[in-house]
């Protein structure tokens, strides 16, 4: 018997400047693939030609991973247009043939009810129906247009967590029998571990001891209620500093972090909430592993990129009391409501009367199976997308 080749699944990037949590789960599905499914999933990634050329090299090192450049995959309007009007977008098709790929993953892309692949639609969450105030009319029908044509076109639908299931059986009864839990799980490589983390705190000038949030500023993300516990804090006497990273761009509000950073100016946090800007990966894991602890307010996710970083290092973890945030720690974290900033404070502050001395926390033994399962799950879900 001869040995069947892998199946070449195609994926669209997710560039890092628009969705960090994005382009991480892909680095982390494709690692995974190829150290737990070597021979059974060949990814192949395709860009436009607008996307950062940096972001698919970086990519393009794991071993197994193809990809490729072309103005089919630039965020235009002509793609989804022929999806929409002819069924199918053509150019993009084109290029899958060249390619000869076999199976498409669609994250935030629709490319017809004609497509002639089995096709994986990954739907991260349902934000845009939990949470619509955050949305435009506009933004939030065409989220949901998106998800609609795809159910419609019969895609095998990939969801992250219980907490998502839950939501889209709710949402989408109709999707039952097609739907699959894929947890995400991140193990960063060794390149990216190199980063002395005292020399990071220093660069920054953090002290040892420092709460980390990295979370782009997106109005969900719930930085607000972290400005009014430091606020809170600093009214009790308590010398607390967070240190923040991420985007600081969305397009949908375009003044949310200047309005945030206007309220820590005045309300005199400037040396409580710092904001380190888009951090280089190896950064961000220094402050991560040496972080007292990582802070995660956000009101809705549909499994945290950021949690699950932190779970790999052992790092202990603040988490607004959400659904998924339960689910992904199982129950293993200090908990706090999304919109009890004094909750949060006097979890802030227990933290810091821990008396052992600030340490660099190392990846844990336990991760080998989360990111085998990860793989697996995966694979099964391409499998069933096949069938």
């Amino acid at each position: 018997m001869t040995a069947r080749p892998p199946l070449r699944v195609a994926f669209t990037i997710i560039p890092r400047r628009i969705w960090a949590g994005g382009y991480n789960y892909q680095s982390n599905l494709f690692a995974a693939l190829n150290r737990y499914r070597q021979g059974e999933i060949a990814p192949v990634v395709f860009a436009g030609e607008q996307d950062d050329a940096a972001d698919l090299e970086a990519l393009a090192r794991t071993p197994g991973v193809e990809t490729a450049q072309s103005a089919a995959f630039d965020r235009r309007r002509a793609g989804l247009a022929a999806a929409l009007s002819l069924g199918l977008d053509y150019a993009a098709v084109a290029e899958f043939r060249e390619r000869k790929v076999d199976v498409v993953f669609e994250s935030a892309r629709f490319f017809g009810w004609r497509l002639p692949y089995p096709a994986v639609a990954w739907f991260p969450d349902f934000q845009h129906q939990r949470l619509p105030q955050l949305f435009s009319p506009a933004a939030r029908w065409q989220r949901e247009i998106g998800f609609r044509l795809q159910i419609a076109s019969g895609r095998t639908i990939m969801l992250s967590s219980e907490s998502a299931l839950r939501d889209c059986q709710k949402l989408y009864p109709g999707t039952a029998r097609r739907t699959c839990v894929v947890r995400f799980a991140t193990q960063p490589p060794p390149d990216l571990l190199t980063a002395n983390p005292s020399d990071v705190i220093e660069h920054y000038g953090l002290p040892s001891r420092f709460f980390y949030l990295p979370n782009q500023f997106w109005r969900h993300k719930n930085h607000q209620v972290v400005v009014d516990a430091l606020a809170i804090l600093a009214k009790r006497g308590d010398d607390v500093v967070v240190a923040a990273s991420g985007s600081k761009g969305d397009h949908r509000e375009p003044d949310y972090f200047d309005r945030i950073m206007r309220q820590v100016v005045e309300r005199g946090l400037e040396s409580n909430f710092r904001y380190l800007g888009m951090v280089p990966l190896p950064h961000v894991y220094a402050l991560l592993r040496a972080a007292t602890a990582l802070i995660n307010p956000s009101r809705f996710e549909g499994w945290s990129t950021t949690v699950e970083e932190a779970k790999s290092f052992g790092v202990p973890m603040i988490l607004s009391n959400i659904d998924v945030h339960r689910e992904q720690t199982e129950g293993e974290a200090s908990y706090f409501s999304i919109d009890d900033p004094s909750s949060l404070a006097d979890h802030l502050a227990k933290a810091l009367q821990n008396p052992e001395p600030a340490v660099v926390r190392n990846l844990l033994p336990d991760l080998d199976a989360r990111m085998a399962a990860f793989a697996k799950d995966f694979a099964g879900t391409v499998q069933r997308a096949m069938q």
